[in-house]
């Protein structure tokens, strides 16, 4: 079990940090340096010239995942029968591992089109937090026995806002991709409403005011969770995921306000890219924990 979290969480974060570089290399305008597709103009290693160094290295690091992922799929079917999540996880992960390639190679084809980019993040997201979810699992049912927990009302709805919440992090994630990969960052120039308008006309000006208000709907749930957190009493390891996200939502609202007001930096809006996913997996960590707290797992042993 030690060794399934450990390998989960490094593929975590090597997962991660391929995203990371992925939305890197599209927001500098080298997404399609390599227009091919596994090779990089016809070769292993090519020339590094003209940003190609960017989209390499996102592929460099997308193919390191590999080797873990199917370490974590080796390891963790030998508890795909245990009353547990880790298999119902391990099948999830190695899906999303294949359409995740899939869908590496269908950008490449269809030149970072707004809604190849939007799945294939959206996918990444949905994989990472995955492993994140498994290396948890992992951690605290190797390090307890936990018997089935008496949970009551305000558990369980605790724990459906905190998924609720996850999800609408999600879709605005996934939103922002698109917003950022169609070009419309700055269809929206003034607040509350756009272009001085509470009307939108433009298709960029309709999918800007759609991330605003998805965005709005994020941090109005992220406040109900850390509020409904404390008050219910939640344990520890939940009250404090909740508050990460919490801190890392409105850390998201000053960045996309400093994106708007100073016309997208570079260096701006791959931390706004950077912080939705912290958003994010701070609200799949504390789900996941709350979930342990109300479902009646039982340590599987070893085999």
């Amino acid at each position: 079990m030690k060794t399934l979290w450990r390998l989960a969480l490094v593929a975590a974060v090597v997962a991660f940090l391929a995203a990371l570089m992925g939305s890197w290399t599209r927001i500098n305008g080298a997404g399609l340096t390599c227009p091919d597709w596994p090779l990089c103009h016809g070769k292993l290693i090519p020339s590094f010239a003209d940003g190609t160094i960017w989209e390499w290295s996102h592929r460099l690091l997308a193919f390191l995942v590999s080797p873990l992922v199917l370490a974590v799929v080796v390891v963790a079917w030998r508890y795909r029968k245990a009353p547990t999540p880790i298999g119902f996880t391990m099948y999830l992960i190695a899906a999303l591992f294949v359409v995740q390639i899939l869908l590496g190679a269908a950008t490449v084809y269809l030149s970072n089109s707004p809604i190849s980019v939007v799945l294939h993040w959206g996918t990444a997201m949905a994989f990472v937090a995955a492993l994140v979810a498994i290396s948890i699992f992992a951690r605290v049912l190797c390090t307890s026995r936990p018997s089935a927990p008496d949970a009551n009302r305000n558990e369980v709805a605790l724990a459906g806002m905190l998924a609720g919440t996850t999800l609408i992090a999600f879709v605005t994630m996934c939103v922002g991709a698109y917003v950022s990969s169609s070009g419309a960052g700055l269809a929206c120039l003034s607040l509350p409403g756009c272009a001085g308008k509470i009307v939108v006309y433009t298709d960029g000006q309709y999918v800007q005011m759609l991330h605003r208000f998805v965005a709005a709907a994020a941090l109005l749930c992220a406040a109900a969770s850390f509020a409904l957190a404390f008050v219910w009493r939640a344990s520890s390891r939940v009250r404090i995921a909740v508050s990460l996200g919490s801190f890392f939502i409105f850390v998201q609202v000053l960045l996309g306000l400093l994106n708007v007001t100073l016309r997208l930096p570079i260096d701006l809006r791959e931390a706004h890219a950077a912080n939705a996913v912290f958003v994010f997996l701070s609200f799949v960590v504390a789900t996941t924990f709350a979930s342990l707290d109300i479902l009646p797992f039982r340590r599987p042993v070893a085999g």
